[in-house]
Protein backbone atom coordinates (compact mmCIF):
# COMPACT_ATOMS: atom_id res chain seq x y z
CA UNK A 1 0.00 0.00 0.00
CA UNK A 2 1.36 3.55 -0.97
CA UNK A 3 1.56 6.43 1.45
CA UNK A 4 -1.13 8.32 -0.64
CA UNK A 5 -3.35 5.33 -0.81
CA UNK A 6 -3.32 4.74 3.28
CA UNK A 7 -3.76 8.70 3.95
CA UNK A 8 -6.97 8.58 2.18
CA UNK A 9 -7.84 5.18 3.53
CA UNK A 10 -7.72 6.94 6.99
CA UNK A 11 -9.46 9.84 6.01
CA UNK A 12 -12.83 7.50 4.92
CA UNK A 13 -12.65 6.22 8.47
CA UNK A 14 -12.15 9.82 9.91
CA UNK A 15 -14.91 10.85 7.56
CA UNK A 16 -17.31 8.45 8.95
CA UNK A 17 -16.27 9.04 12.04
CA UNK A 18 -16.28 13.16 12.33
CA UNK A 19 -20.24 12.46 10.77
CA UNK A 20 -21.14 10.62 13.46
CA UNK A 21 -19.12 13.24 16.01
CA UNK A 22 -20.68 16.30 14.18
CA UNK A 23 -24.48 14.83 14.54
CA UNK A 24 -23.69 14.22 18.15
CA UNK A 25 -22.22 17.74 18.73
CA UNK A 26 -25.52 19.20 16.86
CA UNK A 27 -27.97 16.68 18.05
CA UNK A 28 -30.53 17.70 21.23
CA UNK A 29 -28.12 16.24 23.86
CA UNK A 30 -30.11 16.49 27.31
CA UNK A 31 -29.01 13.65 29.47
CA UNK A 32 -25.60 12.83 31.12
CA UNK A 33 -25.54 9.22 29.21
CA UNK A 34 -25.93 11.49 25.50
CA UNK A 35 -23.25 13.42 26.54
CA UNK A 36 -21.05 10.47 27.40
CA UNK A 37 -21.69 9.60 23.65
CA UNK A 38 -20.57 12.72 22.63
CA UNK A 39 -16.95 12.28 24.58
CA UNK A 40 -16.67 8.96 22.82
CA UNK A 41 -17.36 10.14 20.05
CA UNK A 42 -15.23 13.05 20.31
CA UNK A 43 -12.44 10.81 21.10
CA UNK A 44 -12.46 8.38 18.35
CA UNK A 45 -12.88 11.25 16.51
CA UNK A 46 -9.49 13.24 17.42
CA UNK A 47 -7.72 10.09 17.39
CA UNK A 48 -8.49 9.26 13.64
CA UNK A 49 -7.80 12.82 13.17
CA UNK A 50 -4.31 13.01 14.32
CA UNK A 51 -3.68 9.54 13.18
CA UNK A 52 -4.73 10.94 9.35
CA UNK A 53 -2.92 13.83 9.67
CA UNK A 54 0.42 12.04 10.70
CA UNK A 55 -0.12 9.73 7.52
CA UNK A 56 -0.86 12.84 5.27
CA UNK A 57 2.50 14.08 6.86
CA UNK A 58 4.69 10.99 6.25
CA UNK A 59 3.03 11.21 2.46
CA UNK A 60 4.76 14.45 2.36
CA UNK A 61 7.85 13.08 3.73
CA UNK A 62 7.57 14.20 7.65
CA UNK A 63 8.11 11.80 10.09
CA UNK A 64 6.39 11.75 13.30
CA UNK A 65 4.69 8.97 15.36
CA UNK A 66 3.52 10.52 18.71
CA UNK A 67 0.73 12.57 18.79
CA UNK A 68 1.87 15.53 20.02
CA UNK A 69 4.60 15.52 17.41
CA UNK A 70 2.32 15.00 14.94
CA UNK A 71 0.21 18.20 16.15
CA UNK A 72 3.43 20.04 15.79
CA UNK A 73 4.45 19.36 13.08
CA UNK A 74 0.93 19.64 11.49
CA UNK A 75 1.16 23.33 12.40
CA UNK A 76 4.27 23.96 11.53
CA UNK A 77 2.95 23.03 8.17
CA UNK A 78 -0.24 24.76 8.11
CA UNK A 79 -2.22 21.93 8.52
CA UNK A 80 -3.99 23.05 11.55
CA UNK A 81 -4.42 26.94 13.09
CA UNK A 82 -4.13 26.74 16.25
CA UNK A 83 -1.75 24.28 17.84
CA UNK A 84 -2.51 24.73 21.65
CA UNK A 85 -5.67 23.88 21.04
CA UNK A 86 -4.83 20.99 19.57
CA UNK A 87 -2.84 19.99 22.78
CA UNK A 88 -5.61 20.84 24.70
CA UNK A 89 -7.68 18.51 22.89
CA UNK A 90 -5.47 15.35 23.04
CA UNK A 91 -5.18 16.07 27.31
CA UNK A 92 -8.49 16.49 27.37
CA UNK A 93 -9.18 13.24 25.71
CA UNK A 94 -6.19 11.99 28.42
CA UNK A 95 -8.06 12.93 31.00
CA UNK A 96 -11.58 11.81 29.94
CA UNK A 97 -9.71 8.14 28.87
CA UNK A 98 -8.11 7.57 32.18
CA UNK A 99 -9.79 9.66 35.24
CA UNK A 100 -13.53 10.61 35.70
CA UNK A 101 -14.50 12.98 38.21
CA UNK A 102 -17.96 15.49 37.17
CA UNK A 103 -16.27 18.80 36.86
CA UNK A 104 -13.86 17.53 34.07
CA UNK A 105 -16.66 15.71 32.51
CA UNK A 106 -19.35 18.81 32.53
CA UNK A 107 -15.36 21.90 31.92
CA UNK A 108 -14.69 18.78 29.04
CA UNK A 109 -17.98 18.25 27.12
CA UNK A 110 -18.39 21.92 27.15
CA UNK A 111 -15.24 22.47 25.37
CA UNK A 112 -15.62 19.68 22.78
CA UNK A 113 -19.11 20.94 21.78
CA UNK A 114 -18.26 24.42 21.48
CA UNK A 115 -13.95 25.03 20.62
CA UNK A 116 -12.84 21.52 19.67
CA UNK A 117 -15.95 20.60 17.11
CA UNK A 118 -14.76 23.83 15.54
CA UNK A 119 -11.00 22.60 15.49
CA UNK A 120 -11.47 19.08 14.47
CA UNK A 121 -14.18 20.11 11.39
CA UNK A 122 -11.71 22.87 10.53
CA UNK A 123 -8.82 20.38 10.00
CA UNK A 124 -11.62 17.68 7.89
CA UNK A 125 -12.61 20.31 6.00
CA UNK A 126 -8.99 20.99 4.82
CA UNK A 127 -8.25 17.43 4.37
CA UNK A 128 -11.82 16.83 2.44
CA UNK A 129 -10.11 19.30 -0.17
CA UNK A 130 -6.99 17.44 -0.36
CA UNK A 131 -8.83 14.02 -1.20
CA UNK A 132 -10.96 15.90 -3.57
CA UNK A 133 -8.60 17.48 -5.81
Amino acid sequence: MTKDIRWKQRFTNLSRAFNLFESAVQGNVTSKLEKEGVIQRFEYTFELCWKTLRDYLRHGGIESDLPRDVIKQAFANGLIQDGQKWIDMLESRNVMAHTYDETSFDQIYLRITTEYYVALKKVFDLLKGKVDS
